[in-house]
């Protein structure tokens, strides 16, 4: 009988243990600015959620953080990391868009006192009946790192478009970009270091998540991007660009191959399985994330071009 206890007790003690800490190490951008690098790949229990970037700049006066990550767990360790490289106070953060992978780390960040800041066109996906699914859905496919104490968490302050500030010595310039990805898509310029966080505006080396987004308005958006010059872009999803330009016009040229002949093929009067079997996708199809995404982008572009011809 005692092997038998002592596998119990082992079981019981793994089962009460606390989760493992996700593998985040904060790199350097410029002389105040850092990011986090999520994994690969969509939100899991073996990723534990850390699938998207964030990123913080580090001033005289405090710190500034660029989204709160996919988990209060990714919150929480997200400040740790911080912590070990300054004691200045978390003052603000910037929520790029109210998509889960972005904010659902929001509550840590609010329990140490910091002030949440997002543009207002974001404020409806809260209390939407997507948003209630979403939760749900990341209860059970996330749990225990989404449970029953995850809470949806509003901005202190919502903003009503482009919005500059000085901070700590530094120039901030956040750009409402959306409707584009999603409808209130911001980005974080630190002009000083020449840094742009941009949210998912940009998934770099990869196929976008287009879902519902503004296609035609993504586009110009990521014109806006690209005359910015910075020397560093961070994506919402993979590691950060010191190639800007280049790695904007791929995405930039993905979402206009999409436009170009999933129209083409609505003015035709195809259908859209006739559309995507006779599309040449060769010089996506390597791209991370082709396998997962392509089909489904592709589909939703299709239907808003088919909405747009019937206008």
């Amino acid at each position: 009988m005692k092997p038998l206890l002592t596998l119990l007790i082992g079981l019981a003690c793994l089962m009460c243990a606390p989760a493992r800490a996700a593998d985040m190490k904060p790199q350097q951008l410029g002389p105040h600015s850092w990011y986090v690098m999520g994994a690969a790949g969509m939100a899991s229990s073996a990723n534990e959620g850390f699938m998207s970037n964030a990123g913080f700049v580090v001033t005289a006066d405090g710190v500034i953080v660029f989204d709160a990550l996919g988990t209060p767990a990714l919150g929480e360790q997200l400040i740790a990391e911080i912590r070990k490289l300054t004691d200045r106070p978390i003052r603000r953060v910037i929520v790029s868009h109210y998509h889960a992978d972005h904010y659902y780390g929001l509550q840590a960040f609010k329990a140490i006192g910091a002030e949440v800041w997002a543009h207002r066109a974001g404020r409806d996906a809260l209390t939407s009946d997507a948003a209630q699914a979403r939760l749900a859905q990341r209860r059970a496919d996330l749990f225990p790192f989404v449970d029953a104490n995850t809470r949806l968490m509003p901005a202190d302050l919502w903003l009503e478009g482009d919005t500059d500030f000085r901070y700590g010595g530094l120039t901030i310039r956040l750009r409402h970009l959306g409707p584009s990805h999603a409808p209130d898509d911001l980005s974080m310029e630190v002009v000083e270091d020449k840094v742009i966080f941009a949210g998912d505006m940009l998934f770099r080396g990869r196929v976008p998540f287009v879902g519902d987004a503004d296609t035609a308005h993504w586009l110009q958006a990521l014109e806006r991007l690209i005359e910015a010059r910075a020397k560093v872009v961070v994506p919402g999803h993979g590691p950060a660009s010191t190639d800007p330009q280049a790695d904007l016009v791929l995405t930039r040229d993905y979402l206009r191959y999409l436009r170009d002949t999933m129209g083409r093929a609505v003015s035709e009067l195809k259908s859209f399985d006739e559309a995507y079997a006779e599309t040449d996708w060769r010089r996506w199809e390597a791209l991370p994330a082709f396998r997962e995404a392509n089909r489904a982008n592709a589909y939703n572009v299709f239907l808003q071009m088919e909405k747009g011809s019937l206008k």
